[in-house]
Order: C-alpha cells, then sequence, then structure tokens
C-alpha cells in the first residue's frame, strides 16, 4: 500500500519535508537540516505548519508522519 501525500500539505517545502519523513518514517531536525540542506529556521516553521495540520508529530527531538489518513 502506498501512502498519499495530504492534500492539505501545499507548498514545495512541506511537500518535501513530509515525504522525507515518511520515506525515513521519521527524523530529527538535525537529520533534515542535514538531509535536505534547508535552514533550522524554515524546518522549525515547516513542521511547526505540518504539526498544526495534523500530518506530523512529534515524539520528542523525532518527527514522524500521523496514522492518520
Amino acid at each position: 500500500m502506498t501512502r498519499q501525500l495530504p492534500t492539505n500539505v501545499e507548498s514545495p517545502r512541506g511537500k518535501l519535508v513530509y515525504l522525507y519523513l515518511a520515506t525515513r518514517q521519521g527524523a530529527t531536525l538535525d537529520e533534515l537540516h542535514a538531509e535536505l540542506d534547508l535552514p533550522r529556521i524554515t524546518l522549525y516553521s515547516v513542521l511547526k505548519t505540518l504539526r498544526g495540520r495534523g500530518v506530523v508529530a512529534q515524539d520528542g527531538e523525532h518527527y514522524l508522519t500521523s496514522q492518520a489518513p
């Protein structure tokens, strides 16, 4: 079964971060920064938005895609 990109993830950076988390079964902020070459301040903003939309969850320092459809 393939996971669909949530329709409420609209920005290119949001899609990039979401897809990275989905394919890696999660990551820390440092891992996202190193692998995606995005500034940490940008990642904080993107992750906050994705969490607010319910598509990403945080477990300590680890970010994961939510299990909700």
